[in-house]
């Protein structure tokens, strides 16, 4: 059997990527990629000036930012993919939840299944998409949408957090009003909420990967910054991510010079089971030692999920890899699954995810499972309750320091 490929167009995706994601990778090319490269940093440059002139129009107060009254927490970073977001916004929600907050996760739904054109363009000229109402993925109680209709990351989200609201809408002011007015919630978690100003945020935390923090420094697309490595300094906290544990003091001090006041939090991305993702049977981890498996995946840095089966004892047989939000047929699992019959695998292993993206087979030869994932603080709070306690309350810690403050000037 032929090895598999993904479509030409995610295969020019992929190609791209490899390209823009890290320093010194456009190196050693022939000419006709280097005036491709040539003419993506044009492109930059335009892309870098409407950025910077949209947020200085906010700054302005030219455009507007909505304040709905209620605590607004946004997890965002300033890189396209890859620094581990969603598992960092699921304990986010989790502990405040537990905290006794009525919590509401807001996302666009990136790749979710769009209305059809002549629905949306007439929404539009009759002025109705303000008055639509948003997509609820979850209200708090009940999982209402599934994965096309809301997209990958809300509905892993609503999944896993089956006492928190998810609301998918472009429009997140709207969204927010929504989960305030129609579900009662008092704490919003903007998600991937940096780069959205027309909702007035709290909190600002900014998630930075700690194996590549800022690609070759271009913005898109002849890099991977959404937005200059300078506006970091609007973040309030930054979590270094898929950190080893070491520090990492030249990115915390290359960061300090643009944001002398920003707090750090360091973590990693933990693998605690392994979960069947047809049946929902977990295994431990521990099964892995020896054996022989195949890696599929469709994420930005798929090699991230590869390494860290190869850290738990598994041996990679093939690595399958789609371009990040990959919607799987039924044939291409089927195939994946005969693929990985032919090389003598004794699993299929995927990322939560892809989970959600997969149709149920029938029949399946070779088990499918996925990891699962969750954050792990190494430091910058001596655990998560006590991290949501200062990210979260410290504007009231800050008033109670001014209070205390004032009354000791006045005596």
């Amino acid at each position: 059997m032929p090895r598999m490929r993904p479509r030409r167009v995610e295969r020019l995706e992929r190609f791209l990527l490899k390209l823009i994601q890290r320093p010194g990778a456009d190196q050693g090319h022939p000419w006709r990629i280097r005036l491709l490269l040539g003419t993506l940093r044009t492109f930059s440059h335009g892309y870098r000036s409407v950025v910077q002139l949209r947020l200085f129009l906010y700054n302005r107060g030219i455009f507007r930012r909505y304040p709905l009254g209620v605590q607004v927490i946004s997890v965002g970073n300033v890189t396209v993919g890859g620094t581990g977001k969603t598992p960092v916004v699921e304990i986010f929600a989790r502990e405040l939840q537990k905290e006794g907050r009525k919590v509401a996760i807001l996302s666009r739904g990136y790749r979710k299944k769009e209305d059809p054109f002549l629905e949306r363009l007439t929404d539009k000229l009759l002025l109705r998409t303000a008055t639509k109402l948003p997509r609820v993925v979850s209200d708090g109680t009940r999982l209402l949408l599934n994965s096309e209709m809301s997209g990958d990351e809300p509905y892993m989200l609503a999944g896993n957090l089956p006492d928190v609201a998810v609301i998918v809408d472009k429009d997140r002011v709207k969204g927010g009003r929504y989960a305030i007015n129609k579900l009662g919630c008092d704490t919003l978690i903007l998600d991937d909420g940096f780069q959205y100003q027309r909702l007035k945020h709290r909190v600002e935390v900014v998630l930075v990967d700690s194996t590549n923090p800022f690609g070759n420094g271009n913005c898109l697309p002849r890099g991977i910054l959404r937005e200059p490595a300078n506006n970091i300094r609007r973040a309030d906290f930054i979590f270094i991510t898929k950190s080893d544990g070491s520090g990492h003091q030249k990115l915390r001090d290359q960061i300090l010079e643009l944001n002398p006041d920003v707090e750090f939090i360091e973590c990693c991305h933990k693998s605690r089971y392994l979960q069947h993702v047809f049946t929902g049977e977990q295994q431990p981890l521990e099964i892995l030692k020896g054996m022989r498996v195949v890696a599929l995946s469709g994420i930005a840095v798929p090699a991230g999920f590869e390494n860290s089966l190869e850290s738990l004892g598994a041996t990679l047989a093939e690595r399958v890899r789609f371009a990040d939000h990959h919607r799987f047929s039924q044939q291409e699992i089927i195939d994946v699954v005969n693929r990985a019959g032919e090389l003598g695998a004794d699993a299929i292993l995927t990322t939560e995810k892809d989970a959600v993206r997969m149709t149920r087979l029938d029949r399946c030869d070779v088990p499918i499972y996925y990891l699962r994932v969750d954050i792990e603080i190494l430091s910058g709070a001596s655990d998560f309750h006590s991290c949501i306690e200062r990210i979260c309350f410290k504007g009231r810690e800050r008033s109670r320091s001014r209070r205390r403050k004032r009354q000791w000037l006045e005596a």
